[in-house]
């Protein structure tokens, strides 16, 4: 089933690699064997039995691309049509549906909730309120809001966090600053401005997906590193949960527990920059990644 998928998943898998890191890549595209709880917009149920034999792509009006179950052609939550801009993502879902087993499991289905969102567009949002609703986040970002005490977590921010703020602010010739105010740094206004002008150059699909990631990390710092592809998704995951790691590096933690939130934020944060990388695909990236060998 699907053989023709498959060599593309390699394919597109390969040259992602630099983004997600090697622990991730062969499992980026299924998302299957992580739960999740998806995002804030998806199907009603989180299981059902499988009713499709087979996935196929195929091309429709207008150029865009739709998924087949078997000879049915799959609609989003809102009734549309589920069709898609490009053939790199339509493969990404093909694949996410064609690696289901005898039950669907649509928590794990990161990509399509994605696509379901920017498609159906349930809370009626046009790009600049998604750019606002993303930048909302800066004024309470991981990163720049520091404690003051134990000695031990202050140094262990300062040598974590400092240089990603570093480069951050040196890439897009920012001032953002941290604090350990409850109040947090003042971001100046020509910052958001700066940023502002960063995220209107994305597609509103490929913005779904960033500000998605930039829910699961809660920061735009750590977003935009990942997706400018200055950190990994594992590194990326980890920074954001850095007061977590050192609690639990003191006090011990319920080991399946501390596993399953983070590998399940791997796999969410993953499929977001996936979504992100995939929607704003251009011809000269497939070109690329199809002629791979």
């Amino acid at each position: 089933m699907l053989p023709s998928l498959c060599r593309y998943h390699q394919q597109c898998s390969r040259a992602l690699l630099p983004l997600i890191g090697p622990q991730l890549e062969s499992k980026l595209l299924t998302l299957c064997s992580t739960h999740g709880q998806g995002a804030k917009y998806s199907s009603g149920t989180t299981e059902r039995k499988k009713f499709y034999r087979g996935v196929t792509i195929s091309q429709g009006e207008g150029g865009l691309y739709e998924i087949n179950l078997d000879r049915r052609k799959l609609k989003t939550p809102g009734g549309k049509l589920f069709t898609l801009p490009n053939e790199a993502l339509a493969v990404a879902v093909a694949t996410e549906w064609d690696a289901q087993k005898d039950t669907l499991k649509f928590y794990t289905m990161h990509l399509t909730t994605l696509c379901n969102t920017a498609i159906d567009n349930p809370t009626l949002r046009n790009k600049d309120q998604v750019i606002s609703a993303a930048l909302k986040f800066l004024e309470t970002d991981t990163v720049c809001y520091r404690v003051e005490d134990p000695p031990g977590l202050v140094e262990l921010q300062n040598n974590e966090w400092d240089p990603v703020l570093e480069w951050v602010e040196k890439r897009y010739n920012v001032v953002i600053g941290s604090s350990s105010s409850i109040m947090g740094p003042q971001i100046p206004e020509s910052t958001k401005e700066t940023f502002r002008q960063h995220l209107s150059s994305y597609n509103f699909w490929s913005l779904i997906g960033l500000e998605y990631v930039i829910n699961q990390l809660k920061s735009v710092v750590l977003s935009f590193g990942l997706t400018d592809r200055h950190l990994t998704v594992e590194k990326a995951v980890l920074l954001s949960r850095l007061e977590e790691e050192y609690q639990i590096q003191r006090w011990g933690n319920v080991e399946w527990a501390h596993d399953y939130d983070m590998y399940e934020l791997r796999a969410r944060t993953a499929a977001g920059a996936l979504f992100v990388y995939l929607s704003s695909e251009s011809a000269t990236v497939k070109k690329k990644i199809l002629q791979d060998p």
